[in-house]
């Protein structure tokens, strides 16, 4: 039988597929989509490095190239973990983005290649230790603690999902295994986080089982699509770390951010140590919206280590790492920018605290 906590595990793949494509990236599922970079083995997906094939969990193409640079993809890993994630994890994180991005070469006769610039962002359940926290932020792979309340509902939602196909299983033939296939692909299906054409044909037999799974699978995809307005917000600041914005009804702030797409903003920080919280709200509009976040640990421990320095080492990260935050959202068939931008000047000279 198949774990309940493999199961989760499945389940988180999945929606944050469906989390990554509402902030305007495009899902890559299959080879035919790239045969050059992308193989298809069975079920898995690889991405082709200058020394191996490389399994990945979620893979995104943004759809807008910067300037000077290539086009953007992502890799997201997900770990659904009791404990926190190591600095092994993300030592395997850095080996695979950087050999991904070594798999270029010219040969004499060969046509021109697209390139692509690959990202990596680590997802876990349970946090990150302090040695991986540095590693990664050394490398700019991007570490979203999702063990906050910004991602409770989901991970509450997904734990319910994998224990009733969990319990499913008893249906099943002694000798059969869980349809993982079947599974994935109806969730894809019902969240279209995948081209119908390229879904894989997986099929299970009429019977309890199918009963029971469809039972816990299809309220699960109508509960993220019911959420995609609301609770699924990622912000991308100037700083090598993903943050996930909670709020009370994020709706208010997609309500604003359309009428002014590009604003300024106040941010707070509240509470001490890796317990603090931040809030960010509209400088010229009190109480329209208010999103909250959490910054990796180890920048919380510099800010809190030395108590006379705290004020000012808050300032700094605002500054420096916060001074603009980005928001990408898929609205029908064209992609949503949204920016928020911290001037701490301005925010001085109108009397209001920083």
């Amino acid at each position: 039988m198949i774990k309940d906590s493999t199961l989760r595990g499945y389940l988180l793949e999945e929606s944050l597929a469906w989390l990554l494509r509402f902030s305007g990236y495009q899902l890559l599922v299959h080879q035919d989509q790239d045969p050059l970079e992308l193989v298809t083995q069975g079920d898995t997906l690889r991405v082709r490095g200058r020394g191996a094939l490389h399994q990945v969990d979620v893979l995104g193409e943004f759809p807008f190239t910067p300037a000077f640079s290539m086009p953007v993809r992502l890799f997201l890993e997900a770990k659904y973990y009791q404990d926190r994630c190591g600095l092994e994890i993300i030592r395997n994180a850095h080996g695979v983005v950087h050999d991904v991005n070594e798999n270029f070469m010219t040969n004499p006769g060969t046509g021109p290649r697209q390139r692509y610039k690959y990202s990596y962002a680590l997802f876990s359940t349970s946090g990150f230790t302090a040695d991986a926290q540095r590693y990664a932020l050394a490398h700019q792979i991007s570490l979203v603690d999702l063990s906050g309340a910004s991602f409770g509902w989901l991970l509450g939602y997904i734990g319910a999902t994998a224990s009733t196909l969990h319990a499913a299983q008893k249906h099943l033939p002694a000798s059969a295994p869980f349809p993982v296939t079947w599974m994935r692909t109806e969730l894809r299906r019902a969240l279209e986080t995948s081209p119908l054409h390229l879904l894989s044909p997986a099929s299970v037999d009429d019977g309890p089982f199918k009963q029971a799974a469809i039972a816990a699978v299809a309220p699960f995809a109508t509960v993220l699509r019911q959420r995609s307005d609301a609770g699924l917000l990622l912000g991308f600041p100037s700083a090598p770390f993903i943050l996930p914005l909670g709020g009370n009804d994020q709706r208010r702030f997609l309500e604003y951010s359309e009428e002014r797409p590009d604003h300024t903003v106040r941010i707070k920080r509240r509470g001490i140590g890796t317990a603090a919280e931040w809030t960010v709200s509209p400088t010229d509009s009190v109480g329209a919206y208010e999103l909250t976040f959490k910054l990796p640990e180890h920048i919380e421990e510099w800010i809190s280590s030395i108590g006379e320095k705290e004020r000012h080492r808050t300032a700094h990260v605002k500054e420096h790492f916060l001074s603009s935050i980005t928001l990408y959202r898929v609205s029908g068939a064209g992609v949503r920018t949204y920016q928020l931008r911290y001037e701490a000047s301005s925010l001085s000279r109108s009397g209001t605290e920083r």
